[in-house]
């Protein structure tokens, strides 16, 4: 069984920082991917981040630059830390877990509230 755990969400003004955390149980973080989708009020849900199992990262452009995403494989935990906010980023961020054949394994999202 996979489960994924959010944590770190809130409020933040424009310009300002949060560090999103995502709590993985299951074998199945250490090695594979894992990852951060975003979902703002109105719109679909899109691709955020990436890091492979040994480090290898992938940016949406529209964070590239601003967000880093990291884990911690002996914790089974991963990290988006965000920073210069602006209100575009406010939305439901989902961490996610890429198995082995193709599936995804979701978290149950926590909030993101950005404000000008």
């Amino acid at each position: 069984q996979v489960q994924l755990v959010e944590s770190g969400g809130g409020l933040a003004q424009a310009g300002g920082s949060l560090r999103l955390s995502c709590a993985a149980s299951g074998s199945i973080f250490s090695g594979n991917g894992m990852g951060w989708y975003r979902q703002a009020p109105g719109k679909q849900r899109e691709f955020v981040a990436s890091i492979t199992s040994s480090g290898t990262t992938s940016y949406a452009d529209s964070v590239k630059g601003r967000f880093s995403i990291s884990r911690e494989n002996a914790k089974n935990t991963g990290y988006l830390q965000m920073s210069s906010l602006k209100p575009e980023d406010t939305g439901v961020y989902y961490c996610v877990v890429f198995g082995n054949y193709g599936q995804i394994y979701w978290g149950q999202g926590t909030q993101v509230t950005v404000s000008s």
